[in-house]
This record gives structure tokens, C-alpha cells and sequence, in this order.
């Protein structure tokens, strides 16, 4: 069924690429035609202690903003069974290089007995951390993974379902039963969760264990009998094998099977997927419901706690999650790499005498408070949503309510804005909003709820009041005015000052932004409204 796996339609793959307001003080330099401001940094001092310091940075003009906004900007449009697929996707750095990814791909699957034609369009976001190894690692395989595993769904079902019971084989001899109509597996939400969680679970295997499998070869080829542990050092595949491990990452993967209209969103970590809703009044008008699909998975979100504590001994329990982070350290309680929160200390200890030692560095070290590793996997939450896409043959929709667009974006994003402000942004923006539009003002083109579904992983932070401020509508790729609007939206000062700071040096100010809007037009968008999920209804699914 998915015999061109190898051969995607359409592919692109972007290594992508945010907390705190600030205060600046602008400064009149004689002699010059640029403005400047002066920032307030901590710096070390001779001593080693952390002193504050100002530093004297160049402000960009509006035109500079504008084109570093834009810098990384891609859009693109496809049509796929007669709807028109529109994909955006924007990034800003905050670190140098940075360490946020991002990658789609969509694979045409080869329609059978029991499954129509269509295809799997998958597109995700990465954001890295301790490096950019493992997010870029990421971008170029976790799709081709998810992809394989689900292959391995169709072809090989029984390899991958999981037992029968043997009671219930013993009834199905004792008692046969007419033999119920065949249901493709990738058309049960449940298999195909199944499928995705394996895939990113043994990923994360592979890239955590390839220190520890060159290590193992190379002690068979020389010192496994005198148990002496071999010089790596030089080794052309320890950096490659290590980095990828040592550094982390989180993903968020959205699929769209259009060939059972189901959509699945994978997340690991703290990155967020919120789709919109197009709620359609019977007087024709209408309005956007905030169906937020992920939780914040840090120490701060009561469900990962929870989980967390039951995996770990009794003693634990207090020192598992610190301050919000895994051991008092690690923010995201789900990722990929992050070995030094998977090994045990005496693992650590071999690999960083092995590839390590000889070069007169070493690994960073074990958490202090590290004593029943693992203490965070790769292992994804995945939401799954029924799709209602518009048939050619009938471009009228006919559904009341249906799941228009889907927005992506790691944690950068969400540090600024909250889930309700992003949908009603895109909204506005898909019903042809131009200008500054004062927060208050929105509100009341593109209403939304006052209460809050998502489940927040990050500490309380201060911003500007609901209804102080503008938003800006004024760029033409969608997520570039999402990352606009997260950074100061019509404050353009604040926004020319943050944006100004230059990478690595920004990152105490805001982080890596990387985000991925996906959306198809249809029916009277251009009427608009927002609104929240209420508490009764469902935010997610898990399977």
C-alpha cells in the first residue's frame, strides 16, 4: 500500500528554527544616523561571579525587522484529491546555530480492497536542546520512520498488533463466529497510535544507543577479553554516534491520512499543536473553536508528574521533578536524546573514558540527583481527530462544524502567546485583516472565551494585559504573523528592540522560533469568530 514510500509527492525540510519582557533605554549617539539602545546583561566578572553590564546594540530599522521575519518564510500549495493544501512555515533564531527543525513530506499511498486512494502528509517541528544535533537528526529521519512503521501496519499486521489473549483463542475455537467485514488497521486509531509511539520510542533507541554499539564492536575487535576498555577518541564515528545522544530534542508531528480523513498529532515534549474549528451558525456566518491537541509535557503539567513519580521509587518522589525540570535540570519531561537522563552513571562513566578521555575533555556529567534512569522518554501522546475535507464532486460543504487549519509551533511561540490569541490571529488573518488592530478591538471582530484549555507547562510570565497592545496584520505568510505577533505584533518598538539583539546573546531574551501553519480554504471563512472549548468538551485523546 505504501510501495512508493520511498518516492514523496511533494517534500520539503527546513532545519528550523522565545521568554521575558525586557527594558531598554535608547540612547542618542552624536555623530551617528543609527538609532541604539542600551541592554542590560549579566556577565562574569573576574572573580567568576555574575555581574550586571550594558551593552550598546544597533537598532534595526523597521525594513531590517521586516526582512528578518521573513528571512526563513516558505510557503507552499499542493492539490490533493481536489483540495488545495496550503503549508506555511517561518523560524527566528534566538541560539547560534539554531536549534529548532522542522520538516513535511507527503507520501502517496497505493489505494487496495479495503482502503480508498489518498495520501499521508506529515509535517513536524523539532526544538533542541544542549545543541542542534538530535532536532536535525530528527528532521531528516523521524518521518521516514513513522512512515515505516505504519508500511510494516499494512503489510505485516501480525507482527505488529498485539496478542490475542489465550483465552480468547481457546473461545474463538470452542465457539467460531462468522468472520467480521475486514477493517484496515490504519483506519483504527488505536493501531495506528500504536504504530506512531513505536516508531519514535525505537528511533530514540537507536540514536540513544549508538555510543554503546560502536563501543561494544570495537571492544569485540580488540579488548573484550581483557575487558579493557578501547580509545575512541579518534574514533570517525564518535562525534557522529555521540552528539546526537548527548543533546535532545523535542518533536511534534502532525499526519494527515486523507484516505479515512483522520488526522494524528504525535507530541513529545513541549512544543504545541492547536487547530482551529469552523463552527458554522444557521445564519450562515460563523466562527473559530480553539481545540487545543498537545499538553505542555514538562515537570509543571500535573499529569507528567504524576507519571513520572509512579515510574520511580518512593524516595524519589520529591526529587524527580524540581522547580519544574526532571531532576531540578532537564525542562521538557519528554524527549529524544537526553542520554544523560537514560543511562545509569556507571554507563556514562565507560563512554566518557572511552570517546572522551584521550581528547582532555570530557561529558558533561551525570544529574546530581540521577539513581533509577530513565527518567524521560521519547514515547509521544497522540490525539486523534476525524477529518471532514470537501469532496470535488460536492464543493459545498455541508458540515456544520469541520477542523480547518492546524497550527505547530515549539515552545518559543507559546512563551509569548496563548493558544486562544494564536487561533483568532489566523483567523483574522484568513479572513483578510490588514493593519494594527488594537487587542480589544479583535476580540470583538474574532470573539473568543475567556477560559483556557490548555494545559500550561511553563512557569507564569508577565505580559501585557488581554486587552493592552496591538496586534499587526501585515505579512502575507501566515506564520511569520504569528511569530510577528508573539515578538510585539504592533508594539514596534519592542519589536525592533528584541529583534535586534543578535543570536546567542538573544537567547536570554526569547527563544528559537520555529512554527508551521496548514490549512485548506473552503467554504465562508471570511466571517470568522473564535471561540474556546469549553471544559466539558474533549482536549485530547489518549490512546
Amino acid at each position: 500500500m505504501l510501495q512508493r514510500l520511498w518516492k514523496p509527492v511533494v517534500g520539503t525540510a527546513v532545519f528550523v528554527g522565545a521568554p521575558g519582557y525586557l527594558y531598554f533605554k535608547y540612547t542618542a549617539k552624536p555623530k551617528s544616523t543609527r538609532d541604539s539602545f542600551d541592554l542590560p546583561i549579566r556577565v562574569k566578572g573576574p572573580d567568576g561571579k555574575a555581574t550586571m553590564s550594558t551593552r550598546n546594540l544597533t537598532l534595526l530599522t523597521k525594513d531590517e525587522v521586516d526582512a528578518k521575519l521573513r528571512e526563513h518564510a516558505v510557503a507552499t500549495s499542493t492539490v490533493r484529491g481536489g483540495v488545495v493544501w496550503k503549508q506555511a512555515t517561518a523560524f527566528v533564531p534566538a541560539n547560534d546555530p539554531i536549534e529548532d527543525a522542522n520538516t513535511s513530506k507527503i507520501i502517496q499511498r497505493d489505494p487496495s480492497e479495503v482502503s480508498p486512494p489518498g495520501d499521508l502528509m506529515f509535517f513536524a517541528v523539532m526544538d533542541g536542546h544542549g545543541g542542534y544535533h538530535t532536532s536535525r537528526l530528527l528532521s531528516k529521519v523521524l518521518i521516514p520512520s513513522v512512515a515505516m512503521e505504519l508500511a510494516q501496519l499494512i503489510q505485516d499486521p501480525i507482527s505488529t498488533v498485539p496478542k490475542a489473549s489465550t483465552l480468547s483463542d481457546l473461545r474463538s475455537i470452542l465457539w467460531p463466529t462468522k468472520a467480521a467485514p475486514t477493517i484496515p488497521l490504519d483506519s483504527d486509531s488505536r493501531f495506528v497510535t500504536l504504530a506512531m509511539q513505536r516508531a519514535f520510542t525505537t528511533l530514540d533507541s537507536e540514536i540513544v544507543d549508538a555510543p554503546l554499539r560502536l563501543l561494544a564492536e570495537e571492544m569485540g575487535k580488540t579488548g573484550a577479553q581483557k575487558q579493557l576498555i578501547p580509545d575512541l577518541s579518534q574514533h570517525p564515528m564518535a562525534l557522529a554516534a555521540l552528539q546526537p545522544a548527548m543533546s535532545g530534542s523535542c518533536a511534534l508531528l502532525a499526519m494527515f491520512d486523507t484516505a479515512h480523513n483522520d488526522l494524528y498529532v504525535a507530541c513529545t515534549g513541549d512544543s504545541r499543536a492547536v487547530a482551529g474549528v469552523w463552527e458554522e451558525s444557521p445564519d450562515g456566518t460563523g466562527h473559530w473553536r480553539v481545540d487545543v491537541l498537545t499538553e505542555d509535557q514538562t515537570g509543571r503539567n500535573p499529569n507528567e508528574l504524576k507519571r513520572i513519580q509512579s515510574e520511580h521509587p518512593s524516595n524519589e518522589h520529591n526529587t524527580v521533578i524540581m522547580r519544574g525540570r526532571v531532576l531540578g535540570g532537564l525542562e521538557p519531561t519528554r524527549a529524544f536524546g537526553d542520554a544523560r537522563y537514560k543511562w545509569s552513571r556507571d554507563v556514562q562513566a565507560v563512554l566518557n573514558q572511552a570517546l572522551m578521555a584521550s581528547n582532555g575533555t570530557s561529558l558533561r556529567s551525570a544529574p546530581a540527583l540521577l539513581q533509577s534512569p530513565p527518567y524521560v522518554t521519547a514515547r509521544p501522546v497522540v490525539t486523534h481527530r476525524k477529518l471532514t475535507l470537501p469532496d470535488p464532486k460536492n464543493p459545498t460543504p455541508t458540515a456544520r462544524s469541520s477542523l480547518r487549519f492546524i497550527i505547530l509551533a515549539t515552545d518559543g511561540l507559546w512563551d509569548e502567546i496563548s493558544s486562544e490569541d494564536a487561533v483568532a490571529l489566523v483567523g483574522g488573518h484568513l479572513a483578510g485583516l490588514k493593519g494594527t488592530i488594537p487587542k480589544a478591538e479583535l476580540q470583538n471582530m474574532v470573539p473568543i472565551a475567556s477560559e483556557n484549555s490548555t494545559v500550561q507547562g511553563k512557569s507564569k510570565r508577565k505580559h501585557p494585559g488581554p486587552n493592552e497592545g496591538s496586534w499587526a496584520f501585515v505579512d502575507d505568510n501566515v506564520s511569520t504573523h504569528l511569530i510577528r505577533n508573539a515578538f510585539g505584533g504592533g508594539d514596534e518598538d519592542r519589536l525592533r528592540q528584541l529583534l535586534s539583539i543578535p543570536p546567542g546573546l538573544a537567547r536570554n531574551y526569547r527563544d528559537d522560533v520555529t512554527c508551521t501553519v496548514v490549512y485548506w480554504e473552503v467554504g465562508q471563512e471570511s466571517n470568522a469568530k473564535t471561540v474556546a472549548l469549553s471544559a466539558q468538551s474533549p482536549v485530547k485523546s489518549k490512546l
